[in-house]
């Protein structure tokens, strides 16, 4: 897949100037809403998705205007320079760069939650060192067999891939020092049990950093209900502060926002779905989209 969207930085926001979408076949419907689906439907429509997203990663993608999967970029070029930085490995997929503010250390076993294709990974690896160990988990066999891949060129035998869910890691309790995540925790349909995941696979004393996006305010149905922005990771969003309580919930101290990125989203991109009356409000409001990186502790 060729990646064409740019993100243009204004103000210390993102601006989403150009989509795209990529895929072997389109929705026949681009206003399903997600509180239709179930659960399983919801993780199988993501899946899909992102299976071919890996697939087409290193195809060029035509596709005209009427397919309604929005890839939406909120990361541009920001990985480039980063020290580990794979580029077969990123794919545009992030939000935020939750390994600058992670506080992992030499010798430190980190998880990433949704691990794509491995590019956070990888740069997690330069900072635990050889004697240190990366886990990376996608529900995708698509990204894992990518990221594998990407890991064996490389030559990394401290940093492993394992396919499964959020909700129900494939690890022992109290394994790793460090969870993080890149714009994937958004996408889960039970959030409370991948906080609580989390929670049980970090060590009393571990703490996870996240970069995830939240809604302030209130989003107009038709956006937020996309089934094809969902997969775009956007209408998947919650509440910032409804985000904030589930993980404290979970069991986790000191939850906070390190840092935040307001997501503009233009009305050409909107007006997918949305009418020029619900743009109108959603603009007057002043409610919006954001990007967060969230940090949280296990204490006992």
């Amino acid at each position: 897949m060729t990646v064409t969207i740019q993100a243009q930085r204004n103000g210390g926001a993102t601006e989403i100037s150009k989509t795209t979408c990529c895929g072997t076949t389109c929705c026949e419907d681009a206003g399903e809403q997600t509180e239709a689906l179930s659960p399983e439907a919801i993780k199988t429509m993501v899946r899909e998705k992102y299976a071919a997203i890996a697939r087409e990663a290193d195809a060029s993608c035509g596709c005209s205007d009427d397919c309604c999967g929005e890839n939406l970029t909120m990361i541009g070029d920001a990985y480039e320079g980063k020290e580990g930085y794979v580029a077969d490995a990123d794919l545009g997929l992030g939000c935020g760069l939750p390994t600058d503010l992670a506080g992992m250390k030499l010798g430190d076993t980190v998880l990433d939650l949704g691990a794509g294709a491995g590019i956070d990974a990888f740069i997690a690896r330069t900072v635990v060192g050889e004697h240190g160990r990366v886990i990376g988990v996608d529900m995708t066999p698509e990204m894992i067999d990518k990221a594998r891949n990407n890991a064996a060129e490389l030559g990394f035998g401290n940093v492993e891939f394992l396919q499964g869910d959020i909700e129900s890691l494939p690890l022992d309790d109290g394994l790793v020092d460090v969870v993080v995540s890149n714009c994937v925790l958004n996408l889960v349909p039970d959030k409370a049990a991948a906080f609580s995941e989390m929670y049980r696979v970090l060590k009393p004393g571990g703490h996870f950093t996240v970069s995830d996006i939240v809604v302030r305010g209130e989003l107009p149905a038709s956006i937020r209900d996309s089934a094809a922005l969902y997969a775009g990771c956007v209408a998947g969003a919650i509440q910032e502060s409804a985000y904030l309580d589930l993980l404290r919930e979970a069991g986790f101290s000191s939850v906070r926002v390190l840092k935040e990125k307001p997501i503009v989203v233009p009305d050409e991109t909107l007006r997918k779905w949305a009418s020029a009356a619900e743009i109108e409000a959603f603009r007057r409001a002043g409610d919006g989209i954001v990007s967060v990186t969230v940090h949280g502790e296990r204490v006992g």
